[in-house]
């Protein structure tokens, strides 16, 4: 008798596990029905209300921002080598960042999809690279290196780059703009 139950649980399963399936392909292919491609107009308009977000804006607030680190370590510590081991953990992430950038911008020109990527993925291997190089190397380039500076320098302008991904989407209200181009299409 117990042997019965379990077979029709696995029955109901199965056919609650189906009909799931079905009601999630019924309401994909709905979803299919009803998706429109973009005319080029409105692919136009999108992207103008949506621009790029620049990667030398980016840089140039990762190097203000070391630099501002580095005084802060400086001014609150009063030791000139926690300033310069601050700014020297900057220097660690926006120069590999600056050379990235560069060659992304050069692979960008090339306009073939497939060595643009396999372009990204050969610029961030550099990127990382001379990153740890530059890590590597730190203790001999700054006398009285500390260590907990160089830290604090390296993950505050690394962490610029959210910082200024979330400013771009505030400054252009890119999602304020999707979220009302939804809605008035679906008006």
């Amino acid at each position: 008798m117990q042997r019965t139950v379990e077979v029709s649980k696995d029955l109901t399963d199965a056919s609650i596990d189906r009909w799931t399936d079905d009601a999630l392909a019924e309401e994909f292919e709905a979803e299919e029905a009803s998706f429109k491609p973009l005319t080029r107009m409105e692919a136009e308009r999108i992207r103008a209300a949506n621009p790029p977000a620049s990667m030398m804006r980016v840089l140039g607030v990762q190097v203000l921002t070391s630099v501002v680190v580095a005084c802060l370590a400086r001014v609150l510590t009063g030791q000139d080598a926690m300033g310069w081991s601050a700014l020297y953990g900057g220097l660690a992430v926006w120069v590999p960042a600056a050379l990235f950038a560069r060659g992304l911008q050069r692979q960008k020109a090339n306009g073939h999809a497939g060595s643009a990527l396999m372009g990204f993925f050969v610029w961030e291997l550099v990127k990382i690279v001379l990153t740890v190089a530059l890590l590597l190397a730190a203790p001999g380039l700054i006398p009285e290196l500390n260590w907990l500076a160089l830290l604090a320098g390296f993950v505050v302008t690394m962490k610029v780059y959210w910082v200024a991904m979330w400013l771009h989407l505030v400054r252009t209200n890119s999602v304020g703009n999707a979220v009302n181009m939804t809605v008035k299409k679906n008006r």
